[in-house]
């Protein structure tokens, strides 16, 4: 039952807020909106505000704006194709921008209430090589070997890219005063330590950038998984349907909410991407034709672009059936 809910709260929230991007905007630019619909299949529920119909369909694993002319000719002048390329590349790029923003936000609440690591060292760990050549609980460290740290990442990223067998010079400040101590770092499991924990900082600037910083790593992510992608690299086994991410969100969901909101955070970075991606039915092939239409002048032709959307969402529905077989067989299913 934890799993129904949490999962349904995490695809609503996801699919809403994408779903809203397109319809905020397309109201905005003077689009006609025939039906704002969230979740697939059967409706629900359903009423009709001014000329919108909002529906509840029964699948809450996706949704969908219905605008005027969008996949059809239409001669009404509020119609999707009567309205600026401009206008409709917002308005199609604005479902996955909304994504990112709620992967912000949430990752920011994340943030704030665990607290975000600085670059005062509040622990030094026992014989370890910084409590060996020196460093102290309090201090501050300034820059390594010659490079800035303004936070904590700078600070393990240049760390582990360091070589174990060299002298690392770390510059930081004790008591107003600045100091260089000279470490010679060592490895633990395959990475480059000195042996520091950091001190944390709950404040909302610090959590509104942690939000931001780990939404960048996410998406970061993202395309090192599409470079594996086209390197060979990667699977079907390395891809996850419906039934993959509801058994995931269930293991959020019995660790704890923020360890939910993390991975809906993880989630809305994911959709946003992969929707902006040049593949067929999706919104990023369709902001492809429109840039199409920017340089050529005039637009694509309707049929054709509908007949390459339907393949794509055929082969994208093929996947989605293929990879929700290998998530059962991996839950033992069967």
């Amino acid at each position: 039952m934890q799993t129904a809910v949490a999962a349904i709260f995490v695809f609503l929230l996801v699919v809403l807020l994408h779903e809203l991007g397109h319809f905020t905007v397309a109201k905005l630019s003077g689009i006609k909106v025939n039906e704002f619909a969230i979740g697939m299949g059967p409706k629900l529920l359903q009423t009709i505000k001014g000329e919108t119909q909002y529906t509840l369909r029964l699948l809450p694993i996706g949704g969908f704006v219905k605008m005027e002319g969008e996949d059809e000719n239409s001669t009404d002048p509020r119609s999707f194709n009567k309205v600026s390329p401009f206008k409709r590349i917002a308005t199609v790029a604005a479902g996955a921008i909304m994504n990112f923003v709620l992967a912000i936000v949430v990752l920011s609440i994340v943030a704030f209430y665990t607290g975000m690591p600085t670059t005062t060292i509040d622990e030094v760990i026992k014989d370890s090589p910084a409590e060996i050549n020196g460093i102290l609980e309090g201090d501050r460290v300034i820059s390594i070997n010659g490079k800035d740290i303004s936070s904590w990442r700078d600070l393990t990223d240049t760390i582990s890219s360091s070589n174990e067998s060299k002298d690392m010079e770390v510059l930081l400040t004790r008591n107003g005063e600045e100091r260089l101590i000279i470490v010679q770092p060592e490895e633990d499991n395959g990475r480059t330590i000195i042996g520091i924990i950091p001190a944390y900082e709950k404040s909302v600037g610090s959590a509104i950038r942690g939000g931001i910083e780990t939404t960048g790593m996410f998406l970061s992510l993202m395309f090192d998984f599409l470079k594996n992608i086209f390197r060979g690299s990667v699977s079907t086994n390395d891809l996850s349907g419906p039934v993959g991410v509801i058994t995931e969100i269930g293991r959020a969901a019995e660790s704890g909410f923020l360890n939910l909101l993390y991975l809906l955070g993880f989630i809305s970075v994911n959709l946003g991407f992969f929707n902006l991606l040049p593949i067929p039915a999706l919104d990023g092939s369709r902001i492809v034709f429109l840039l199409v239409e920017l340089i050529r002048g005039k637009p694509m032709d309707p049929d054709k672009e509908g007949l390459i959307h339907t393949i794509g969402f055929l082969l994208l529905i093929s996947l989605m059936l293929l990879v929700t077989y290998k998530d059962l067989l991996r839950i033992n299913l069967f």
